[in-house]
């Protein structure tokens, strides 16, 4: 039999999933792990989502999507992200996952390198190898709490770097980068001409410090942004998210878009439309359900006295669990699943610097959350 490509089997595989996987073969189960909202999508985005299917609105639409959704994409960066762009910039995909690819696809070569943030979101490093580029992993250090430092990029840039990867908030951390730090990692960026590639998929949840877009400070048009539906508007699985790209790439996306997916479901397009333009209160209330949760959750934490980073956005909790992981909080993790029947994601599946730390997924019942952090053993 013929071999599969070498690059490939050097992808890594996903710490989180393995955890989830064991989880779904075990009973009574309390799921910690995985980022999914408990919320329900909203009864208006479900009605469009039907209607597209009730007129048959089924066939294939222009690669970057359909035009109505796209104006309201470009409407709503103005408004809420202080972007400002044209339509042929924005370029909606099947979820964030596939925005993120394709922005790392069209700027990175075989052999070039990108910075990726440590702990940080597994399929950063997951798509630069099956790019065959190089993922060049920064700290992020619990010392200065979790925040990357310039100073460490600029010993870790070569000449053979050419992306920078920046989230915020930040999956699995939970930070969120002011304005000022984000500059500084613009300017760091335009100092090496880099590309930087913005996760910003959890803009609509921070808990004090707003949400700032990199690409809004952006003047010299380096910055393609990657947003999502899944994660606001609970539409994980009709996966339609978007990418936005500098000026002057719209024949480059057209094709990478026909070659790759053609277009995305016009159902979920229509759903993504009316999740946009339609009734923000879902919304507001979810983020009040992730607050309580959040609340409820770092109160419980801290009378048991496990230390965790107080996130400033996201709907997860990094918690602190090297006072047991002894040096191997993956193996860790999955024999206090076993055991405990508890699923957490182990930090080590972000990263080196992940090591010793969980991520807990805050959106769940709150009885099932505090259930399952009551089971972590303390200090």
């Amino acid at each position: 039999m013929p071999s599969l490509a070498a690059h490939i089997l050097a992808v890594p595989g996903s710490g989180i999933r393995r955890i989830h996987e064991i989880a779904l073969q075990l009973d009574d189960v309390i799921s910690l792990a995985v980022g999914e909202p408990d919320v329900a999508v909203a009864p208006h985005i479900a009605a469009a989502a039907k209607a597209a299917w009730d007129r048959d609105d089924t066939d294939y639409t222009a690669n970057g999507g359909i035009p109505q959704l796209r104006r309201a994409i470009v409407a709503k960066l103005a408004r809420d992200n202080g972007i400002h762009v044209d339509t042929e910039q924005v370029w909606v995909t099947v979820g964030a996952t596939q925005a993120l690819h394709q922005a790392m696809a069209i700027t990175l070569d075989s052999g070039d390198e990108v910075l990726v943030p440590d702990p940080g979101y597994t399929t950063f490093t997951m798509n630069a190898r099956m790019l065959e580029a190089v993922p060049v992993p920064y700290p992020m250090r619990p010392e200065r709490g979790f925040m990357p430092d310039v100073a460490e990029l600029e010993m870790l840039v070569t000449d053979r770097t050419r992306v920078l990867i920046v989230n915020s908030p930040s999956n699995p951390l939970g930070t969120v980068f002011p304005a000022e730090l984000q500059r500084q990692l613009l300017d760091f960026a335009k100092r090496h001409d880099l590309w930087v590639i913005s996760d910003e998929v959890y803009e609509a949840f921070t808990w004090g410090e707003p949400h700032v877009s990199m690409a809004s400070l952006d003047d010299e048009g380096r910055v393609f942004s990657v947003f999502s539906l899944s994660k606001t508007y609970a539409m994980t699985g009709i996966r339609i998210g978007y990418l936005v790209t500098p000026p002057g790439m719209a024949d480059t996306m057209r094709t990478v878009q026909e070659a790759s997916i053609s277009c995305a479901s016009q159902p979920g397009q229509y759903a993504a439309l009316a999740a946009i333009e339609g009734p923000q209160g879902h919304v507001e209330a979810a983020r009040e359900h992730y607050l309580e949760n959040l609340a409820a959750a770092s109160a419980l934490l801290d009378a048991r006295g496990i230390r965790y980073l107080a996130p400033g956005g996201t709907f997860y909790l990094w918690v602190d669990m090297r006072h047991v992981a002894a040096g191997d909080v993956a193996a860790w993790a999955e024999g206090f699943l076993l055991r405990d029947r508890v699923a957490i994601a182990p930090g080590s599946a972000f990263g080196r610097s992940g090591e010793g730390w969980i991520r807990v997924n805050l959106a769940t019942s709150q009885q099932q959350l505090l259930e399952g952090l009551g089971r972590l053993p303390t200090p």
